[in-house]
C-alpha cells in the first residue's frame, strides 16, 4: 500500500520523544506524530498517551521528501462544545432585559469609540514620533547623523 496524503493506516509505535513520537508504518517506512498532533486536550507528555510497541491508527498529513507527518487527533471524533440537546432558559435575567446582548463591534465603532485598528495606529503614529525624536536628541549630542570626531 502506498503512503499518500490522507490515507489512515495503521502503525506501530518505535519510539517517543518530549516532542512526539515515532511511528513504523506499512512498508518499514517511519512518520512523526507531533505532540500536537496526538490528542484533542493539551498533552505535555507524550508518554501519558502512548506506549513504544503500541498499535495506532493515525492518519498522513504530510510527505515532505522522507519526513511523514501524522496524526492521531484528527482521526478522533470532535466532541461538541455544548450540548446538542435542548435546555431550558436558564439566562439570568439581568442578561435577558437587554435586546441586543452580542453587539457587533463594529457597530459600537459608528457610536465614536475607536476600533482596535484606530487604536493601534495611534499607538503607532505616537511611538514614531518619539522615537524620531529621540534620535534627533541623540544625534545632536554625538555631533550630527553618522558623524564620528577621532581625535
Amino acid at each position: 500500500m502506498s503512503i499518500e496524503v490522507g490515507n489512515v493506516l495503521e502503525g506501530i509505535v518505535t519510539g517517543i520523544t518530549n516532542f512526539g513520537a515515532f511511528v513504523e508504518l506499512p512498508g518499514g517506512k517511519v512518520g512523526l506524530i507531533h505532540i500536537s498532533e496526538v490528542a484533542d486536550v493539551y498533552v505535555k507528555d507524550v508518554k501519558d498517551f502512548l506506549k513504544e510497541r503500541e498499535k495506532v491508527k493515525v492518519k498522513v498529513l504530510t510527505i515532505d521528501g522522507n519526513k511523514i507527518g501524522l496524526s492521531i487527533k484528527q482521526l478522533q471524533e470532535k466532541k461538541p462544545l455544548h450540548p446538542a440537546a435542548p435546555r431550558a432558559n436558564t439566562t439570568p435575567a439581568r442578561f435577558t432585559q437587554r435586546k441586543n446582548f452580542n453587539t457587533d463591534f463594529r457597530r459600537q465603532n459608528n457610536l465614536g469609540v475607536p476600533s482596535f485598528e484606530d487604536k493601534l495606529s495611534k499607538f503607532l503614529k505616537d511611538s514614531d514620533e518619539k522615537l524620531t525624536d529621540l534620535r534627533k536628541k541623540t544625534d545632536s549630542k554625538r555631533g550630527g547623523r553618522g558623524s564620528r570626531h577621532y581625535e
